[in-house]
């Protein structure tokens, strides 16, 4: 929450000319009041509302239960423009006065309260700009005022939203406009309370370039052609979700159904393929639904979006959105699409109150995944896939975090942080370790059913580490003894201390084994077009490049390379990973490639590693600032945040 004394920090920005400390002055009075009015009924540490650190909103005061958006979308200015009305729910025991909302770069024009869907003009007023969080805007709120309406337009550098040149499609005719929210990015292009622990529906018109297609998470209610030569969209979202989840696309769109309630939306010339590489979408749902209940969400569609994405996927309800590095041409990489879709239910249905509780969405996704994966395609995929798993947490733990013992922990202290810094494998990766050790303590048909009931039981709400904890004290620790040969795990080690705890289990693979086998004979002397690698997956191959010794000859990496076409490869993950290996042997046949990779993909998972790689010698530094001075303007503003700290 902002301070008065922020506000009166700040530059003459109320409405109507009025200075902000003379404003702020005449709310101070009020604030004091309802501060003292909810003082006594304030929600426990462990309750959903607890403060979050990254929002100015007062949802404990005055909670946004529904929006109505409607915006024109312009690729000549880069700008979302439109209006947002916000529907409010007060608390019974608490005077609300105000209305705090997150804003970053919005240019507001006018704001007014509502009651009943009338609406008069409001006073109204910004904060003070912070780098991180963007300036809260005050809104007045007239007695029984239970809506407000914000005319405003976003900014053309806007962090949640990329506006793609044609040149950066795969089409190269027309622009892409898409919208990522997470972490705290929506209230870059809506004014909201941004915080994961409030919930919303919405309805929401969006009018685009004719030749152009919008689409939303959410459910699509029609369209309409207008005289201007624009489309209007309309959507629905009736199930109530975090804002971060808010989620929009435009561009050249085509969909392609692979059964009756999952389809893929890509560009024309990527769908059918894409179609292809998602084909068991419907068994992946009907999995998940077997283990974990029903889908909540109606549809399941995937938007392949153009290569400058930042992350593999994002788990948008409805609409997935999705990179295209994950479309290898043989199916090996939908372990994402797993990953995405198990959002469904930890982090959609159930949803971490605040980023410091951010293992509960991306811990238990993952400790879904892996689950997913075993019922799909057998027990050792995905042991294989938890192998690499547990190997980029220790890799991370040994490297980036080892002189940060707090971020080593599954509870996060973020204050005045980004909460992009806890995007970690420790999330992930511990996160799905503790899960799994629970499993192998209490046995799996305890643990499905105590899975199951946590999502039935909180679903639609927003949850924190001690509202877990009290909930894994009470339905599985005190309800259920270990099986035999098993004791139960010391949980605050776990959750609030750093490191992997010693107890954490080690997944087995005998194909990664096969893998160290055949590493042995080439290290030998072996010749390696008769090493036994035909059958190899890329779990394989990954596992494979990663246990090279740090000093191969050029003449063995030339070897390889000229064998298993490691430089051409289309396979995004081998690819990444050889160039790193390169950059570590100082092998430069895989030079070029690298520069064009880095300049044509935006995946911060792939880009960081690379440069990471390419800055530790003087001369790779000048060629990481090359590059990066040239790709910069194409990667999205969560990579640039990354990279920038990395190579300049």
């Amino acid at each position: 929450m902002v301070a008065c004394w922020k506000l009166r920090s700040s530059a003459t920005s109320c409405r109507g000319g009025h200075p902000v400390q003379t404003c702020c002055r005449s709310f101070l009075p009020l604030l004091a009041l309802v501060g003292l009015m909810t003082a006594g009924c304030s929600p426990g540490p462990s309750d959903s509302e607890t403060g979050d650190v990254h929002s100015f909103a007062r949802p404990e005061v005055v909670r946004v239960v529904h929006m109505d958006l409607d915006w024109d979308v312009s690729f000549e200015d880069k700008v979302l423009e439109g209006t947002a009305v916000l529907h409010l729910k007060h608390h019974p025991d608490a005077v609300a006065t105000q209305l705090h909302l997150d804003t970053m770069g919005l240019a507001v024009s006018l704001v007014e309260s509502g009651t009943g869907g009338s609406f008069r003009e409001t006073h109204w007023e910004y904060g003070e700009e912070t780098p991180l969080m963007g300036r809260v805007l005050v809104v007045d709120l007239p007695d029984g005022a239970d809506q407000v309406r914000i005319s405003y337009r976003t900014s053309p550098d806007a962090s949640g939203l990329q506006w793609l040149d044609p040149a950066q499609t795969a089409g190269g005719v027309h622009p892409f406009l898409y919208s990522q929210g997470q972490a705290i990015l929506t209230r870059s292009w809506i004014p909201c309370q941004d915080s994961p622990g409030v919930r919303i529906t919405f309805d929401a018109s969006v009018r685009v370039p004719a030749a152009l297609r919008a689409v939303m998470a959410a459910r699509a209610d029609g369209e309409d052609d207008e005289e201007d030569g624009k489309k209007v969209y309309r959507f629905t979202m009736e199930q109530p979700i975090p804002p971060y989840l808010l989620a929009l696309a435009v561009g050249d769109l085509a969909f392609q159904e692979v059964s009756p309630r999952t389809g893929v939306w890509a560009e024309p010339s990527v769908v059918q393929s894409a179609a292809w590489e998602f084909a068991d979408m419907e068994k992946m749902l009907q999995a998940a639904e077997g283990l974990y209940g029903p889908y909540s969400w109606g549809r399941y569609d995937i938007l392949v979006l153009p290569p400058a994405f930042p992350f593999g996927g994002m788990e948008n309800p409805r609409l997935t959105f999705a990179t295209p590095t994950i479309l290898a041409g043989d199916r090996s990489l939908v372990s994402l699409v797993a990953h995405e879709l198990a959002h469904s239910w930890s982090g959609n249905l159930v949803t971490n109150a605040t980023w410091s509780d951010f293992w509960l969405n991306e811990g238990f996704t993952t400790y879904i995944t892996y689950r997913l994966l075993e019922s799909l395609y057998g027990r050792e995929r995905a042991e294989m896939e938890a192998m690499l798993g547990r190997q980029d947490l220790e890799e991370e733990l040994a490297t980036d975090l080892a002189d940060k013992p707090g971020d080593q922990i599954l509870y996060l202290d973020l204050t005045g942080r980004n909460p992009d810094d806890g995007m970690t494998h420790v999330a992930y990766e511990k996160g799905a370790l503790f899960l799994r050790l629970l499993e192998e303590t209490y046995g799996r048909e305890v643990f499905d059913t105590f899975i199951k009931d946590w999502f039935q039981r909180h679903a639609f709400t927003s949850v924190t580490t001690a509202d877990f904890r009290a909930f894994l004290d009470d339905q599985l620790i005190n309800a259920h003894q270990p099986v035999e040969g098993r004791t139960t795990p010391n949980l605050d080690s776990w959750l609030y201390e750093p490191g992997l705890p010693m107890d954490a289990p080690v997944p087995q693979s005998r194909s990664l084994a096969m893998v160290d086998n055949t590493l042995d004979l080439f290290l030998a002397g072996g010749s390696v077009v008769d090493l036994p690698v035909q059958d190899w997956t890329t779990h394989q191959w990954l596992h494979f490049l990663r246990a090279l010794p740090e000093e191969l000859s050029m003449a063995q990496m030339a070897q390889m390379d000229d064998a298993f076409d490691f430089t051409g490869t289309g396979n995004s993950e081998i690819l990444a990973e050889w160039i790193v290996v390169s950059l570590k042997q100082g092998y430069e046949g895989s030079d070029q490639r690298m520069e064009e990779f880095l300049m044509g993909m935006g995946r911060r998972k792939f880009l960081k590693p690379i440069y990471q790689e390419l800055v530790k010698t003087p001369a790779g530094r000048e060629r990481a600032r090359e590059i990066y001075a040239k790709a910069r303007p194409r990667y999205h503003s969560i990579s640039q945040r990354t990279l920038d700290e990395i190579v300049q």
